[in-house]
């Protein structure tokens, strides 16, 4: 039997429980998003960004060259049922591209609870068909050591391919790009493309610098809340994507109802724990009187 201390400590302990739910959940930002604040763009930014085609099915069939050399279809980087992280870029760009992967290696130092090629699949494409294996090898292994985990070789894949399957590709997840004459180098935005384990588009992130708290959101969404802990998938409810943020937003309505539902747990348990109590100890008073 808990005594009237115990009792005491459970509901501390509840409350303090449901105090870090709701620190956890309400810390969360969107990702880095840059707009002209006159909304007009150069000549040469004109057609170029990132449409959401959010549902689209990506053409799996479409092959590109690994960093070994072969010709490999998309499909052989979906048949492990996981998510996938799509990034198009391209490896000798002067600026934006590095930006990109320096930012995205940052949020997977700070994600360390889930390993790539395990519980999700990053795939990098060059848009440039001029560039080989050899130079997407080379920047696989740079990046590989900038990251420094060991699980990640398996798991993300530095492709380079030919100019149709590239830009068939780009068309259908919405990143649209040209090359610019006088500069020599592409016009392109930035952001990360999560896929579903069939190829479909389910998220957009845009920016150079994200939350692993939304990479975490976006692969348990694309993954239908199949990978990651019991956890994990609680705070899944509790978001929801907030397009004029372009990032994951606390559902209030979610909230309200965890933390009615956790009171109601917690204080219908002490009570009952209470009336037990006081039963028993009546039960063994009219056994003295008795």
């Amino acid at each position: 039997m808990l005594t009237e201390s115990e009792i005491m400590k459970v509901i501390l302990l509840s409350v303090l429980s449901v105090v870090i739910l709701l620190h956890s959940v309400t810390d969360v930002h969107a990702g880095t998003y840059l707009q002209p604040k006159d909304n007009k763009l150069p000549e040469q930014l004109k057609d170029v960004g990132i449409v959401e085609n959010l549902g689209v099915q990506v053409d799996t069939s479409l092959k590109f060259t690994n960093e070994e050399g072969k010709e490999v279809p998309l499909s052989s980087f979906l048949h492990t049922k996981k998510p996938v992280v799509l990034t198009l870029m391209y490896y000798e760009c002067p600026s934006l591209c590095n930006l990109l992967l320096n930012g995205f290696v940052d949020t997977l130092k700070n994600f360390p609870q889930w390993e790539i090629g395990k519980q999700y699949e990053i795939i990098t494409i060059s848009i440039d068909p001029r560039e080989g294996p050899e130079l997407a090898s080379r920047k696989k292994q740079s990046y590989l050591k900038s990251l420094g985990r060991a699980d990640a070789e398996a798991g993300w894949h530095f492709l380079t391919g030919k100019e149709e399957s590239i830009k068939k590709l780009s068309t259908q997840v919405g990143f649209r790009y040209k090359f610019d004459e006088k500069q020599k180098e592409y016009a392109h935005g930035a952001g990360l493309f999560i896929l579903t384990p069939e190829g479909k588009l389910s998220r957009v992130l845009y920016g150079i610098q994200f939350q692993s708290k939304d990479l975490k959101l976006a692969l348990l969404e694309a993954s239908s809340g199949k990978i990651g802990t019991v956890i994990d998938r609680i705070l899944m409810f509790c978001y929801r994507y907030d397009p004029t943020t372009r990032g994951y937003g606390v559902y209030a309505m979610r909230l309200v109802q965890i933390t009615s539902a956790t009171s109601v747990a917690v204080f219908g348990g002490v009570f009952f724990i209470i009336w037990r109590s006081e039963r028993r100890k009546g039960r063994k008073g009219l056994k003295v009187d008795g």
